[in-house]
């Protein structure tokens, strides 16, 4: 047990997929891992873990922001002894060459947040994915045959900005899309010396103003979940 996690010692597996929602993590457990047990629920974060084909699995919510994700992912490393966690989330592409629904594997987030230097005294504006799991989702879409767009994104903090046009760091780092999580994410991983990756659905065009409903961004998110599933359990292969 952990100040923000209840699970109990042995609880959480060694693979971790985190969505942000916490609806989204209880609808993927119990409708994709077999012998599924709520092992956490703490500020109804929920964490559940099961078997998929075979592979202990934790699917766990993440909540929102570096802050956030920051928390639960360190505490997954250092007091639960995680050895790999997969963000599983939506983002925001900022070119209209790319479609609602298309799949990312993030190779590296940028993001103009402080906590990585004040978590840990790193001066970088952005972080690779850690260790092999990136090579790992792309050989697994490439057996499933599922297009998957592979590139840097941003991880913001404000969701909404008053200044039009892309942030300077997008421009700077060709930065495909935003989201708000992976860099905290990865600079833990770093820390840690653990696997971290990043899948991503693109549920917004930004400069389009087109995106999914709520309940699809809950519900209908299926090319991501099966790609991040069957990585998983590719990933000791």
């Amino acid at each position: 047990m952990s100040i923000h996690i209840a699970a109990r010692a042995g609880e959480i597996a060694p693979i971790v997929l985190m969505p942000g929602d916490p609806l989204r993590a209880k609808f993927i457990a119990e409708n994709n891992l077999e012998d599924v047990q709520l092992v956490s629920s703490t500020r109804n974060i929920y964490f559940f873990t099961g078997t998929y084909e075979g592979t202990r699995l934790t699917i766990g919510a993440s909540g929102m922001g570096c802050p956030s994700i920051g928390i639960y992912s360190y505490e997954l490393f250092n007091e639960y002894g995680v050895e790999c966690i997969m963000r599983i989330g939506t983002c925001g592409a900022y070119h209209t060459n790319i479609n609602l629904f298309d799949l990312i594997n993030a190779e590296k987030a940028f993001s103009e947040s402080t906590y990585a230097k004040y978590a840990f005294g790193y001066g970088e504006e952005g972080f690779d994915q850690q260790g092999k799991m990136l090579g790992v989702i792309q050989a697994t879409a490439k057996k499933l045959g599922q297009p998957l767009l592979s590139g840097n994104i941003h991880s913001g903090d404000p969701f909404y900005r008053i200044e039009p046009g892309l942030p300077e760091i997008v421009r700077r780092n060709n930065c495909l899309a935003a989201e708000m999580e992976a860099f905290a994410l990865l600079a833990n991983a770093k820390y840690f010396k653990k696997t971290a990756a990043c899948l991503l659905t693109v549920s917004d065009i930004i400069p389009a103003r087109k995106m999914i409903t709520a309940e699809e961004r809950e519900k209908s998110l299926d090319k991501m979940t099966v790609l991040a599933l069957e990585s998983a359990a590719a990933y000791y292969d």
